[in-house]
């Protein structure tokens, strides 16, 4: 029988993908969702429990009926801009939910969470590549939510002992290569599947925030790490922590950035495209450079992005996309893409 893992927010982006590696790796990931911002369709390697994080009558039962070895928490509100016009829904959901699930972990004697937590904790960084060991200052309250819970987290193993990681991730991308599950939000906020719908004409361009950054084209510039590699870190840290791993946070990036207009000619190149992308304002709470210092992630974990080469990230996303986009694009040629995308 395999062991179960509860994945709260597993019918999301990250959260899918890391469902898939679970089962391949001999777990049950059991998805935790209300689906307000995830998929049914999303869900494909295990049962869906389709409740808030709020309802703590169904959590316990959820955890008493399964009785997962781990929890995986992925549930959040995750868009920059929409925290910093609503911090309140930000707070109520990312933080108040999550420390309800912390104590119905504790209720059920269940001690492992790996907690997916992001870059946005460090602010406006002061080095790059950013180390764990960076301040954290977050510059909008996304990212004070994130930094809240691992706050929470640390003293939840003070006081009761939990076993925990956090996973400051940078800028998750791509999609599954083999077509399964991939990037879907409602708005699209993310800069590469925005691209690659200008670039498929389902949009008339795509906006680049801010020309005039301190940086060598005066685009902001990110570290792109491939959706499959993170949902193997995921796995990883799970393994690591159910082997008594000490309680820590790891960054997961590539350590190597690409502006914004890096990215739009990569798509371009890869669509055979030109012109996609016009000039926009800054946004609020977007900093110019963030770049992960993961060396910690591979001495500890032995985690090695695989599949997070800028080209092979947007080609897999773009095999995804375009696979959902069939009035924009011919079976044939959305059949080429799709075996580039699994290929590649």
């Amino acid at each position: 029988m395999r062991p179960a893992v509860l994945v709260t927010g597993g019918a999301g982006y990250v959260g899918s993908v890391t469902c898939k590696a679970l089962s391949k790796a001999g777990y049950l990931p059991v998805v935790y969702d209300n689906l307000s911002r995830g998929h049914r369709w999303a869900v494909k390697w295990g049962p869906l429990e389709e409740h808030d994080l709020k309802n703590r009558m169904a959590l316990r039962a959820t955890l008493h009926a399964y009785k997962p070895v781990a929890v995986l928490h992925f549930a959040a509100y995750a868009y920059v801009g929409e925290s910093m016009g609503a911090p309140a829904l930000y707070f109520q959901n990312n933080v108040v939910n999550s420390l309800t699930l912390l104590e119905c972990m504790r209720e059920c004697g269940l001690d492992a969470i790996v907690f997916s937590s992001s870059c946005a904790t460090y602010g406006l960084p002061i080095e790059v590549p950013i180390k764990e060991s960076h301040p954290q200052v977050p510059i909008s309250p996304y990212g004070e939510t994130k930094r809240a819970i691992e706050g929470a987290l640390r003293w939840y193993g003070v006081g009761h002992g939990v076993n925990w990681a956090a996973l400051r991730y940078f800028n998750a991308a791509g999609a599954d290569p083999d077509g399964e599950v991939g990037e879907h939000h409602s708005p699209e906020t993310h800069l590469i599947p925005l691209a690659i719908e200008a670039g498929l004409g389902v949009r008339s361009h795509v906006k680049v925030h801010g020309t005039d950054y301190a940086t060598p084209d005066g685009t902001a510039i990110r570290d792109y790490v491939h959706v499959t590699d993170l949902a193997e870190a995921h796995v990883r840290t799970l393994e690591y922590l159910l082997q008594g791993g000490k309680s820590r946070a790891f960054n997961l990036g590539t350590g190597k950035g690409y502006s914004v207009r890096e990215v739009v000619r990569t798509v371009e190149r890869v669509i055979g495209i030109r012109g996609i992308s016009c000039r926009g304002p800054r946004r609020l709470g977007d900093p110019p450079r963030l770049v992960a210092d993961a060396s910690a992630a591979s001495r500890v974990l032995r985690w090695q992005p695989q599949f997070s080469d800028l080209d092979n990230i947007v080609r897999t996303a773009l095999g995804w996309h375009a696979s959902r986009l069939p009035a924009t694009i011919s079976p044939a040629d959305r059949g080429e893409l799709n075996m580039v995308s699994a290929a590649e």
